[in-house]
């Protein structure tokens, strides 16, 4: 999910509320606080507590995966030392970023998250932010070889290796698009599902889209996924998260406010989005 901030560059909370409770009437399976979209990197530890507060208060019950990644296994571990599990049900933790550590290394670097987590983890994969890819080998080790690594995050738009992994995992471990232009060819493949930015905005599409695929309704998710698909595209034409907080601005839920570096998108992109989002049935 978003992180909504206000014009004075707070974190807007009455908007998150309302990103929210949509994402719960629009048939999340569960909720994701602190992830890329979320802006992370840019918030304070007492804005992050606050937020995975609010989305645990405002949940109705469905699971609560947090962000916690970071590219220094020492810190990491100290930080889920420290962390408040209650109420949550899962980390979603990206692979380390900048320092680009080898298979070896990243191996050891998830097997000591699993060893000190006491929850779930779901692996994050996503090479053009972090420089470096988990190969399918590494995967499926960290699968066998931890029980509470129980899903991947793919965002590294590798079909190839979506199968790789999908032939040689346990059964109690998924494989998740993080890619929503990717979800339905990921699920044709045995993925699971996908953790979705235009779910943001369009949750009940989304969610149709995904549980007909899941269902082996491919006619009916492929119509859905080519409705969502240019809109898709707009979404990431100059970045993530910016693309979306524009949607999200047209339909009147958030402000069209990033924090820095980020920035909102142009006009040209923004008024590209409202118009693909006025064409949707």
């Amino acid at each position: 999910m978003v992180t909504p901030f206000t014009k004075n560059d707070e974190v807007d909370f009455n908007a998150l509320e309302t990103v929210v409770n949509n994402q719960v009437k629009g048939g999340m399976d569960y909720l994701i606080a602190l992830g890329t979209t979320a802006e992370a990197h840019v918030l304070c530890e007492e804005e992050k507590s606050d937020i995975v507060k609010l989305v645990k208060e405002k949940s109705s019950g469905l699971p609560v995966v947090v962000g916690i990644g970071g590219n220094d296994t020492r810190k990491m571990l100290k930080e889920i030392d420290k962390f408040d599990f209650s109420g949550v049900s899962g980390i979603l933790a990206v692979t380390p970023y900048y320092n680009r550590p080898s298979q070896a290394g990243m191996l050891l670097h998830y097997a000591a998250i699993s060893k000190a987590s006491p929850v779930p983890i779901i692996l994050y994969n996503v090479p053009s932010r972090t420089g470096v890819n988990i190969e399918a080998e590494t995967i499926s080790r960290l699968a066998w070889e931890n029980k509470n690594i129980v899903a991947i995050k793919d965002a590294a738009g590798n079909l190839s290796q979506v199968t790789k992994t999908n032939k040689n995992i346990p059964e109690h471990f998924s494989v998740i698009s993080g890619d929503d232009a990717m979800a339905l060819p990921i699920i044709s493949l045995g993925g699971q599902g996908v953790i979705s930015v235009v779910a943001n905005a369009l949750p009940e599409k989304l969610s149709s889209l995904i549980h007909l695929a899941l269902k082996g309704k491919f006619a009916e998710s492929l119509e859905l996924h080519n409705e969502l698909f240019d809109l898709i595209g707009l979404l990431f034409k100059e970045g993530n998260p910016g693309g979306i907080k524009a949607l999200l601005h047209c339909m009147g839920i958030v402000e069209n406010q990033l924090r820095l570096p980020l920035y909102r998108i142009s006009e040209g992109t923004y008024n590209e989005i409202k118009e693909a989002y006025l064409k949707l049935k």
